[in-house]
């Protein structure tokens, strides 16, 4: 009768043998275990979370489907990194099945699912096999400058493959010590078998001990190389909090501040638990500072070092300023690109503007930045404009404003919000007085507040002073109640974002809506048609706050006819258009755009702070946006015009290219 397909543990060793195992490898966990305890110690300095996490969804999003490490670029090393990770996953579930087997009255491992188990297995342990040849090759041939070469990361994987190989040649050795006739289930322990040739039982058990021992090596120092992550990341997905936007930052009470005495952050004792969580959960990957436009214009703002830094503050006694460095602090522009592409989802800029808050507080802003503070305080706009002066831009061109209609007994759909830019700036009045006449033209019942109109409030937000965003955005709130505002339209992304995402978390709830998303409508239901020009004669400029934090890519293209779906990889905000578009303009496409735009320089409150003539980001975008050979730039964005313009004049001086909002592309596309 022919033998049932199955495997002997623990083949030819003595009972002695067996025990210790058993007691070392229990200590290699309890080890393992012990060093994340001191680790969970030092979480817990910090304060409790006041979210409830959404544990199981996190992990399948995050860490089973890998859901952030797939949208990264493949240049990142996202491939290597997931056939590392399902490599290593294919023989952690490979080796809890066997122990389920061994440990449970259920006896399964036998038979046709141990051909299929065994057969699936060894191919999928290859991926671990080549990811981490990949690694090691990439460490030590052709190195990212992002990516830190220390000794004991390329031990860590040197480690780990060492682990993996040793496995194939235990499977491999079992084989010639005692075959069956099933072998060849395992084609890869299989083939490796035939070139051992026949060995000895013994020969076997030192084998099967030494890989052994690697694995228990691995365990103990895993919760001290890079490797944590393997753990860490899986806490940080379970615990973050499923409801966090990335365009909000966290609220400050004044019961919190009146607790604490703090506002801010100044030591790590500072952040939540969950974000001290995070840093230890940090792959060191580098995708952070690869894509940070702080960092590739020389700044001194390396994202992946704020996060190493703070993490060591958490046992050196250090402040987080002292540790990160205040000059690097402030200069983040807030864009989110590193959040975007942490594979981890720690939260940067939250980090940053959490300790840009202790600064403020301390008296650590000066310069133009704090004059703008001064200025949101004094005049309520971020550019120093007077309310006497805020309807200035509106005389002639027919803006209806809220109070007036109420007092005539009127009312309207929808309220456009102008912004600190938008009254002051003379490119965004242009934008304002396109989309002023679109909205006639399409019939839309409209009104703005003029001079009740006070800044949203980001600038100060962003740059660290939260109370002044807090007084900022009441008195809006206030006023939107007033007139009964739902639905609001705005030019500005920064406004934007701050109303949309940032004043529900003070029951200020409305639909908020960015104009191109109003026009890519407005198109789509035939009210305006949409302009026609050569293919690649325009290009669009993507702002950070649209199409990265809020998902926004399609409406810009859509409305300038130009079929777009980038917005599939997320839930879209709005739909525009019933049925796909069968003729339509083509773009020249910058090669970064959409969620992967290169940032402007002026988020963060960087718009007001000094910038030294070589670390302009803006100056970097120009020269993308200038390679596309396109006439024109289309943009959404007040701010990323000012910069980009400026920008452009220094990039190409004697060849600049023209910049229009969509807006105005729109308009002179519709006047009749």
């Amino acid at each position: 009768m022919q033998e049932i397909p199955t495997r002997e543990e623990f083949l030819f060793l003595p009972d002695w043998q067996k025990a210790l195992f058993y007691v070392l490898i229990f200590a290699s966990m309890a080890v393992f275990a012990y060093q994340i305890l001191i680790r969970f110690k030092l979480w817990r300095q910090g304060k409790p979370i006041d979210w409830k996490p959404d544990y199981i969804g996190g992990v399948i999003r995050y860490v089973l489907a890998q859901k952030k490490v797939k949208s990264s670029r493949p240049r990142s090393g996202a491939p290597m990194h997931l056939m590392i990770f399902y490599g290593f996953l294919a023989l952690f579930v490979a080796t809890t099945l066997l122990a389920i087997n061994t440990y449970s009255p259920w006896k399964f491992h036998q038979g046709t699912y141990y051909l299929i188990y065994e057969f699936t297995f060894d191919w999928l342990g290859l991926l671990l096999v080549i990811g981490l040849v990949w690694a090691l090759g990439r460490r030590l041939f052709f190195k990212p400058p992002s990516v830190t070469n220390d000794p004991g990361d390329i031990a860590a994987i040197a480690l780990l493959l060492v682990v993996a190989l040793t496995g194939y040649f235990v499977e491999a050795a079992r084989m010639s010590a005692n075959p069956k006739w099933f072998d060849t289930s395992a084609p890869i322990g299989h083939w490796l078998s035939g070139m051992i040739g026949p060995i000895s039982p013994n020969t076997y058990v030192w084998i099967w001990w030494i890989h052994s021992a690697l694995v228990m090596a691995f365990i103990v120092m895993t919760p001290r190389l890079r490797l944590r992550h393997i753990a860490y990341a899986i806490f940080s997905a379970a615990g973050r909090n499923p409801d966090e936007r990335m365009g909000a930052l966290r609220p400050i009470s004044m019961e919190e501040v009146e607790q604490t005495g703090k506002i801010g952050v100044t030591d790590h004792r500072d952040y939540s638990r969950w974000h001290l969580m995070s840093l230890d959960a940090c792959m060191e990957c580098g995708r952070c500072t690869d894509v940070c436009p702080a960092w590739n214009v020389g700044k001194s703002l390396n994202p992946k070092h704020v996060v190493q830094n703070i993490r060591t503050s958490m046992t050196d006694g250090r402040t987080v300023a002292e540790a990160v460095s205040e000059d690097a602090l402030w200069a983040c522009t807030t864009c989110n690109a590193c959040v975007e592409s942490c594979p981890v989802l720690i939260r940067h800029v939250d980090l940053i503007v959490d300790a840009r808050r202790g600064l403020v507080t301390e008296g650590k802003l000066a310069g133009t930045a704090a004059t703008m503070l001064r200025q949101v305080q004094s005049t309520h706009s971020a550019w120093g404009q007077s309310k006497d002066e805020r309807e200035k831009w509106m005389e002639g061109h027919n803006i209806p404003l809220a109070r007036d209609l109420i007092s005539r007994g009127e009312s309207f759909d929808v309220l456009l919000w102008v912004g600190c830019a938008g009254g002051t700036d003379p490119n965004a009045i242009r934008t304002y007085r396109s989309l002023a006449a679109m909205l006639h033209k399409a019939g839309v019942r409209f009104a703005s507040l003029g001079r009740e109109e006070v800044c949203t409030g980001d600038p100060a937000r962003r740059a660290g002073d939260e109370f002044l965003f807090q007084e900022m955005a009441a008195s809006n709130i206030a006023t939107f109640e007033a007139y009964g505002v739902k639905t609001i339209l705005t030019a500005c992304p920064h406004c934007f974002n701050t109303i949309k995402n940032e004043y529900p978390q003070f029951e200020g709830l409305y639909d908020v809506l960015h104009h191109t998303q109003f026009l890519a409508r407005l198109v789509s239901e035939g009210k305006l048609k949409s302009p026609t020009f050569a293919d690649g004669s325009v290009t669009i400029h993507d702002p950070c706050y649209l199409a990265r934090i809020n998902h926004e890519s399609d409406a810009p293209r859509i409305a300038l006819g130009v079929a777009s779906d980038q917005n599939a990889y997320e839930t879209p905000i709005g739909k525009y258009l019933n049925e796909p578009m069968e003729e339509s303009n083509v773009l020249a496409e910058p090669i970064a755009h959409g969620r992967k735009t290169l940032c402007c320089g002026a988020g963060g409150a960087r718009m007001w702070m000094e910038e030294e003539a070589n670390q302009r980001p803006g100056e970097r975008r120009a020269k993308q946006l200038l390679d596309t050979g396109a006439e024109t730039i289309a943009l959404g964005c007040p701010f990323c015009r000012i910069m980009l313009e400026a920008s452009m004049q220094k990039v190409a001086p004697d060849d600049s290219p023209q910049f229009k909002d969509v807006a105005e592309i729109l308009y002179e596309a519709n006047r009749d």
